[in-house]
């Protein structure tokens, strides 16, 4: 059997293909064999030098959506109560033209757009988007980035230069990782691209290392940590600032090239005195005592590195969080060096000095919520649909994303889409967002075009790069992603009597950057091709020194921003702590979930039900409540009811609800979805509760209320 341009031949009916998963940010190299346009199997691919065979039941799941008969092959309108397939050419005018009627009556800002998580796994959004939601000239932008990773990249912006330039924890050679709020080995890496982490925690753990997890549950990569700290939600920041104050009081900080390059620590220093362990200890429920020695015992490891991930950033205090993160990574001399946390050099560089990234530079209509990088938070898109007034949103472009579930007061959304003028989604499923469309636009799946991770070769844990072709033909008829915007583009460009710009296929664009980047002295499209198992460039490296890109070339810890919320913290400290008997809520993840579009596969739903309310059995008994009986839960917005479950992995006063469920709306398309529908967590979550840094929702740490149902 020989490679051959991604292709082995197994037989003389089966072919065997090498791409990487991209349904997560893991990127696993897979084996996939076919007969003609059938799959037949899919494994993986222990020739890649990145994950090294490894795959998780996503995966294998990539059959099931590409035989899925649900999943929408032909652009569809809404007819009355019933939807009809119509041509490209008809649906790219239909939606040009309302559009273009509505921008040309009440603004520009009457057109909304919001990017769900996907986009971001398929180049071909990311490379031409912009050549139809551009020409928009909108103010109102949404993405998932404002229910997720907005202080990562906020934080990375002020400290670095630029928000894409976010230092990854040095898995594979660190001596001691602090992780705070994230669950790799349900998530396969987040913000931290680590295809096989379970392999890579016991290499860590082998060679003497310690792995030790903060988390108000003990999740499953709590329960293989060398330790683990229960804390309570929403507190992270008083641990951070009882360890930073630690760190500068007991004189464990220690002098880098990297920190010598920072301005700023002096005023740093001064603004955490009054943030002692023993006055942050009640706040998040560790001992002052656990508090120092965990300071001591991460200063004293020769390599170290702090990472936080989604449970930190999404709560009120998750820019500060993120920002005392890398403090903390900066005095310990723990930032660009082996072991610590490195910045990737990609081979396709995102980083570019032409697009660092901006911040509030404008505000939002109704709340004066902040911009990042020209998109507003998302827990504004209700009320900028629901308030009248100019600027108001009365036609929403949605492009694989589904805020009704996965943004906060999901309720409140949904009823904010019923009651647009016209909205058109590009969607491969009729789901509970994409129902109040008046046009879907279905791109190809994901084994029928070719990909390239821009996004996630960025977040790696080692340099590493390969390009995908397809693994089966494109259908007659459809069309790929990039191809969809284009359309749109030249169709809106004619409607508003623009000239269309010219455009290039995204492979094109791919040998460009690899050619002017990094490795362009030995890089090419061809070369990719003809490394259809990837290209290992090489293990992180410290190169920040040279590459920072500040004004001043230097790290500016000191940002006014942060300084003033310490104020926030001081002021809040007593509240931080929760009352006795109350109840704060979290999300959870699982490796056969992803969001909220893969629950239409059975092979991913099968089993144990994994859509109940975790809590500890103390709250339950102090409730008189029975483990798998029926309670509700209630925030501010909304309830749900739903199947309670005794769990003493849960920390007591915290209970938990998985992200992505609730497919019990009316008029969705999607099967073995209804038919394990759950609840949303998103219909508790409040549109209300934030980070007034940044607007970025607080997911984590709400106050409900649990009663019988």
């Amino acid at each position: 059997m020989v490679d051959h341009n991604n292709i082995c031949l197994v037989n003389d009916m089966s072919v065997t293909h090498y791409r990487a998963c991209h349904l997560c940010e893991a990127i696993c190299g897979l084996a996939i064999e076919t007969e003609g346009d059938r799959i037949l199997s899919i494994k993986g691919d222990p020739k890649d030098p990145f994950s090294r065979g490894h795959i998780c039941p996503k995966a294998i799941a990539l059959q099931d959506i590409q035989d899925d008969p649900q999943r929408l092959r032909r652009p569809v309108k809404r007819v009355d109560e019933r939807w009809e397939e119509i041509s490209w050419d008809e649906a790219f005018a239909l939606v040009t033209e309302r559009l273009a009627e509505i921008q040309q009556k009440h603004g520009n800002n009457a057109v909304g757009v919001y990017m769900g998580n996907p986009n971001v796994h398929n180049y071909g959004s990311m490379t031409h988007g912009n050549y139809f939601l551009g020409q928009l000239h909108t103010r109102q932008r949404y993405s998932a980035t404002s229910v997720d990773q907005l202080p990562h990249h906020l934080v990375s912006l002020w400290l670095y230069g630029h928000m894409l330039m976010i230092p990854i924890p040095d898995i594979d050679h660190t001596d001691y990782f602090l992780m705070l709020g994230a669950n790799p080995l349900a998530s396969n890496g987040s913000i931290m691209t680590v295809p096989d982490v379970t392999k890579r925690i016991k290499a860590l753990q082998g060679r003497g290392g310690k792995l030790v997890v903060v988390d108000p549950r003990r999740s499953e990569t709590a329960a293989i940590a060398s330790e683990h700290l229960f804390i309570q939600p929403g507190t992270d920041v008083a641990l951070l600032l009882g360890l930073l104050n630690t760190l500068f009081s007991e004189q464990l900080t220690r002098q880098s090239p990297v920190l010598d390059s920072t301005a700023g620590l002096a005023e740093v220093r001064d603004a955490v005195a009054e943030f002692t362990a023993e006055r942050m200890a009640p706040a998040c429920g560790i001992p002052a005592e656990q508090i120092r020695q965990l300071a001591r015992d991460f200063a004293g490891a020769e390599r170290a590195v702090c990472y936080g991930r989604m449970g930190v950033s999404v709560q009120r205090y998750g820019t500060l969080c993120q920002w005392l993160i890398q403090v903390i990574n900066l005095v310990t001399g723990n930032v660009d060096v082996p072991g610590g946390s490195l910045f990737p050099e990609p081979a396709f560089e995102v980083a570019s000095a032409r697009r660092p990234g901006h911040f509030d530079k404008w505000r939002s209509r109704v709340s004066g919520l902040p911009e990042f990088n020209g998109e507003l938070p998302v827990a504004a898109l209700a009320e900028e649909i629901l308030t009248p007034g100019e600027g108001q949103i009365l036609a929403l472009v949605t492009s694989a994303g589904n805020p009704v579930l996965s943004t906060p007061n999901g309720r409140q959304l949904d009823a904010a889409l019923e009651s647009l003028e016209f909205m058109v989604s590009v969607d491969l499923y009729i789901n509970e967002t994409t129902r109040h469309a008046d046009v879907i636009l279905p791109p190809t799946a994901s084994l029928e075009h070719d990909h390239y991770d821009i996004t996630f070769n960025n977040f790696a844990v080692r340099n590493v790069t390969r390009y995908n072709q397809p693994v089966l033909s494109k259908p007659e008829g459809a069309l790929h992603d990039w191809e969809i915007f284009v359309g749109l583009g030249k169709a809106f460009a004619a409607a508003t009597g623009q000239p269309a710009r010219p455009t290039q296929p995204p492979h094109e664009l791919v040998d460009m950057a690899v050619r002017a980047g990094p490795y362009g002295d030995r890089l090419s499209l061809d070369v990719l091709k003809e490394n259809p198992h990837g290209i290992d460039l090489g293990p992180l490296q410290p190169n920040l020194l040279r590459r920072i890109q500040t004004e001043s070339r230097r790290i500016e810890l000191a940002q006014p921003a942060m300084l003033q919320d310490l104020q926030r913290v001081a002021a809040e400290l007593t509240e931080l702590a929760p009352a006795a008997g109350e109840l704060r809520l979290i999300g959870r993840r699982h490796v056969r979930s992803n969001n909220s579009w893969m629950h239409n596969y059975r092979r991913l739903v099968k089993g144990k039900p994994r859509d109940q309310l975790l809590m500890h059995p103390d709250d339950l008994t102090a409730r008189n409540l029975q483990d798998g009986q029926q309670v509700t839960v209630r925030s501010r917005v909304g309830e749900v009811q739903v199947a309670v479950c005794a769990s003493d992995e849960m920390a007591p006063g915290v209970v938990s609800l998985p992200h992505g469920w609730g497919h019990n709306r009316p008029g969705i398309q999607m099967d073995v979805a209804e038919q394990h529908a759950g609840v949303s967590v998103n219909d508790l979550t409040d549109e209300r509760f934030l980070d007034p840094v940044t607007g970025n929702a607080a997911l984590n740490g709400l106050r409900v209320e649990v009663v019988a149902a």
